[in-house]
């Protein structure tokens, strides 16, 4: 430890012998001291080491201690005996298409996975902490169905606790629903907005491509933000299809638009304009002088695992996750992710500018969801698929995700991040 001996100065007559054989106090009073030394270490650079989330800490220039974020993206799907906190009995309010138990899914090994951060540690979803962390608010999932199976995951999951009374139900294949968790007076909304900006969905009487207006938010959720505390967007999946996009009143460019006069171009851009618009509406309405603020979470992508035809049998068959190097995130799947980290950065760097409460945070879960291939009620998006025999022609559903499922793991980690929050908003 570098300590001072206590016999320099003395004279060098001293033997070797008799340095050995020191009395008792002055080994005691090396050891005392060293102990003493190595207690100041710890607490100097190790002083939450004992925190209930084990979180590493960090120091600002100023000396003060905050959490530092754990990187929940990287890391590989492990074992786990415990299973899901519900099932599909249970729960009642799991769209009927993602109730993969009470549709007959024979192999179950799919609900025994935890994901393992590399770095951290991600605690079991905690409902009781989330109920207490929102009590009083309004938490509102807001874009395509994805979005949707994120919400149903997280009500399975609260309703272990408290009971979710729909007290709200509108549209096609309800579409826009709203729960009351009353032990903790907490709403709990979905909006379907596939484009979080305005749209013209295709249909059997209008046109056969969807129409996109990215510079205009969907008011359909825009409208009741100031009733909203909580916000969770996810798109994606319906940027693949046909449409013709307008910006500014004019038609911007379009996609898979065969027999129309319009340039043809990707989507990516088109994507980004949207996430933009719906961030920096939020951000401006709720972070002026006389705004509340909000929470603001942007889910990534999340793909699909199909290796086959959609209608055919085996479309996505496999029973287990990927193993370590036998996948990785690239070609769309990568180019999705990539814009929606990028324009979340962009807004936090807007939002800044605003005196309100604004957190925002990426929702980055499109790693640890390609990893999941086993995750998909494929055929058992229907009751029984194979009740009267196999049979080449079924469809599959190898993008949303079965309740309970890995979807569960999106909500574990953003409730680690609200507790992160409430503990630097308690420090400030």
């Amino acid at each position: 430890m570098g300590v001072t001996s206590p016999l320099k100065g003395h004279s060098n007559s001293y033997s070797l012998n008799k340095k050995l054989f020191l009395p008792f106090s002055v080994y005691a009073s090396y050891a005392l001291f060293a102990l003493l030394l190595i207690a100041l270490f710890r607490l100097n650079f190790h002083p939450f080491s004992s925190s209930i989330n084990q979180s590493p800490v960090s120091f600002s220039k100023e000396g003060n201690v905050y959490e530092n974020p754990c990187n929940y993206s990287n890391g590989k799907w492990v074992h786990d005996r415990d299973g899901p906190l519900y099932n599909g009995t249970t729960c009642g309010t799991i769209k009927e298409g993602q109730n993969c138990i009470l549709h007959g899914r024979p192999d179950l090994g799919y609900l025994y996975w935890r994901w393992k951060p590399r770095k951290c540690r991600l605690p079991r979803f905690d409902p009781n902490t989330f109920l207490r962390l929102l009590r009083n608010k309004h938490i509102a999932f807001v874009g395509d169905s994805i979005a949707r199976n994120q919400l149903e995951s997280l009500l399975c999951m609260l309703a272990t606790v408290s009971k979710p009374n729909l007290v709200y139900t509108s549209g096609a294949d309800n579409k826009f629903r709203r729960w009351h968790f009353d032990s903790h007076k907490i709403v709990v909304s979905v909006y379907w907005s596939p484009f979080l900006v305005r749209g013209v969905e295709k249909s059997k009487t209008g046109p056969n491509h969807n129409e996109v207006y990215v510079d205009s938010v969907d008011e359909r959720w825009g409208a009741d933000l100031v009733h909203i505390d909580m916000i969770v967007l996810s798109i994606g999946h319906w940027f693949l299809h046909p449409a013709v996009y307008y910006e500014s009143g004019s038609v911007l460019c379009c996609h898979y638009c065969n027999g129309l006069n319009h340039s043809e171009i990707g989507f990516y851009g088109v994507m980004r304009k949207a996430i933009n618009t719906a961030l920096k509406t939020i951000i401006e309405r709720k972070g002026a002088n006389n705004g509340d603020g909000i929470d603001v979470f942007l889910t990534t992508f999340s793909p699909s695992h199909f290796e086959g035809q959609w209608d055919k049998f085996g479309a996505c068959p496999r029973t287990k996750p990927y193993r370590k190097g036998e996948k990785r995130v690239e070609g769309m799947d990568a180019e999705m992710r990539a814009v929606e980290v990028e324009e979340m950065e962009t807004a936090k760097l807007n939002a800044k500018k605003f005196k309100g409460r604004l957190r925002l945070e990426t929702l980055d879960v499109t790693k640890l969801s390609l990893l999941r291939p086993d995750g998909h009620p494929g055929p058992y998006m229907y009751p029984f698929p194979f009740a009267n025999g196999v049979h080449d022609q079924v469809q599959n559903d190898c993008i949303h995700w079965c309740l309970p499922g890995p979807i569960d793991t999106w909500n574990e980690i953003m409730l680690q991040v609200i507790r992160r929050w409430n503990i630097q908003s308690r420090r400030e």
